[in-house]
């Protein structure tokens, strides 16, 4: 898969967590640093973590599920993306975010379902992960890092935007992905 590619599913993947350390950085005044890096780590782990899982529960079933794969990587995508989106149109106010550890454990997890699903299709479609995984989880923590501090600087604006963006990110490569192996077989 092209170094291109992998980058902007790893873009795609980060905005939700983009998204959620904006809002966050919207109720600091300064010193943003601490926190930003905590948003970074988190997020970031939780991102290629999940993604590893992901993968290993595809490699299972990769053998079952190989005819298919390009319609399974279009639909998760598909479905990942649509799911942004509407997340993102819902009506209501951004709330500041409780930053409790718990709480920002449970916000790694949510932020990182995405990454389970992606990490399935590339099993099915016979990608390595070594690279795929650390660009994931480095491009989460200066997306997520960088949002905390956008978010302490620019506020409530653009937030949901972003996340749209994401998913409209993620539907493009899943159509990719699927005219690719309509047009050449491969």
């Amino acid at each position: 898969m092209p170094l291109a590619e992998i980058v902007l599913i790893a873009l795609g993947l980060s905005m939700d967590a983009f998204a959620v350390s904006v809002v966050s950085g919207l109720s600091l005044e300064r010193n943003c640093f601490p926190h930003a890096l905590q948003k970074g780590f988190v997020f970031g782990i939780f991102q290629a973590g999940m993604f590893i899982l992901g993968w290993w529960g595809g490699i299972g079933f990769r053998h079952i599920l190989a005819p298919l794969d390009h319609w399974i990587a279009f639909g998760l995508l598909l479905f990942i993306g649509l799911h942004m989106i509407l997340s993102a149109l819902k009506p209501g106010d951004c709330r500041k975010i409780n930053d409790g550890f718990g709480r920002l454990i449970m916000l790694g997890v949510a932020t990182s379902i995405d990454a389970l699903a992606v990490g399935l299709a590339f099993a099915l479609l016979g990608v390595r992960i070594l690279l795929p995984i650390l660009i994931i989880g480095l491009v989460t923590f200066m997306m997520s890092f960088g949002g905390v501090y956008l978010g302490q600087r620019v506020g409530r604006l653009f937030a949901r935007r972003i996340e749209a963006l994401g998913g409209v990110i993620l539907i493009l490569i899943g159509v990719r992905i699927l005219v690719k192996h309509l047009a050449t077989g491969t």
